[in-house]
């Protein structure tokens, strides 16, 4: 049997303040960012202290490595980060020294972007040289990934309905994108499944609440890449609009959960805890978040099926031994 492994492919994030300049320079590709963004991601980091997106993410592939291994299938389990070390292409390199021969790739991304996963899998696919790659594009629907949320979601939700005796209002998010990027493009290829995937993974998130309980959709976390006068349209409606139309409707409490984010990181810890829970307060609302997945047993559980999943894929392609 082939020497089998798993990559699993991540944003990554800056260790320290001082290393933000770099990171935004391979998230750009090099293209500059105005001073005043730099700055402003800066001060956000040091707000939340640091981004703890590369140790969780490590922990994520230890316990996807134990999942395996007690089915039966043990395998050494990966981790490439697009921006920031380890890069993708220097761990593929060491894949291949390891003897690696062929390799389920699982982007931490469940919803699919041809454009930014895109990138992950070229990134991964430039290395592979001699491993044979089955690549997961997306997993949005994925029936443990559901669970893994909504094993966060409803704890939280009752919580908040006892002690308010009130109506609580989900408010499911997902990491915006520019909407040029998941429109039709112009030879007539489709468009983007990104922000279909990303409601439907809210769907059924949404699913395991009672009948009748209110849920939202927003998409968070628009860019600032074009500074002043930029002409970029990015996916909404917003979390502000968003938060804007429960105060208005009434309500006094609202729970947020992002289901485009697999763990704890800036777009989290700042975006969420800091930026929306205060701009919620001047509107008399208080805003609360379900624990993000970071270590979840569902979610590891479902990463490990979708590596069985890829190399079976693998196996059917090579054909019988």
């Amino acid at each position: 049997m082939p020497q089998r492994a798993v990559l699993l492919l991540a944003h990554g994030t800056p260790q320290t303040i001082d290393e933000i300049p770099a990171y935004l320079r391979n998230v750009t590709s090099g293209r500059p960012l105005p001073p005043q963004v730099v700055e402003e991601i800066r001060h956000r980091y040091s707000l939340i202290g640091h981004s703890p997106l590369t140790e969780i993410t490590l922990e994520q592939a230890r316990l996807v490595e134990a999942e395996l291994a007690a089915a039966g299938l043990p395998a050494r389990v990966y981790v490439g980060m697009r921006n920031w070390r380890p890069y993708i292409p220097d761990v593929v390199k060491g894949m291949r020294a390891d003897g690696v021969e062929e390799a389920a790739v699982i982007c931490l991304a469940p919803q699919n972007s041809r454009t930014s996963v895109g990138l992950y899998r070229r990134a991964a696919e430039a290395e592979a040289g001699s491993i044979r790659i089955d690549f997961t594009a997306g997993w949005a629907r994925h029936p443990q990934l559901i669970e893994a949320f909504a094993e966060r979601l409803l704890p939280a939700w009752t919580r908040l309905q006892q002690e308010t005796g009130a109506p609580v209002p989900v408010l499911f998010t997902a990491h915006s994108v520019p909407s040029r990027t998941v429109e039709p493009a112009a030879d007539g290829q489709p468009a983007d499944p990104y922000a279909e995937e990303a409601r439907a993974t809210a769907d059924l998130v949404a699913a395991c609440l009672p009948p009748g309980a209110e849920r939202r959709f927003a998409f968070q976390s628009q860019g600032q890449s074009g500074g002043a006068g930029s002409s970029v349209i990015w996916l909404g409606p917003t979390v502000e609009e968003t938060l804007d139309s429960l105060a208005a409707s009434g309500h006094k409490v609202v729970l947020l959960q992002p289901i485009g984010f697999l763990c704890d990181h800036v777009e989290i810890l700042y975006d969420v805890d800091i930026a929306f829970r205060q701009y919620a307060a001047r509107l008399g609302l208080r805003l609360e978040r379900p624990e993000s997945l970071n270590a979840s047993l569902p979610l590891a559980r479902a990463v490990a099926d979708l590596a069985r999943q890829g190399w079976a894929r693998l196996a059917d392609l090579s054909g019988p031994v």
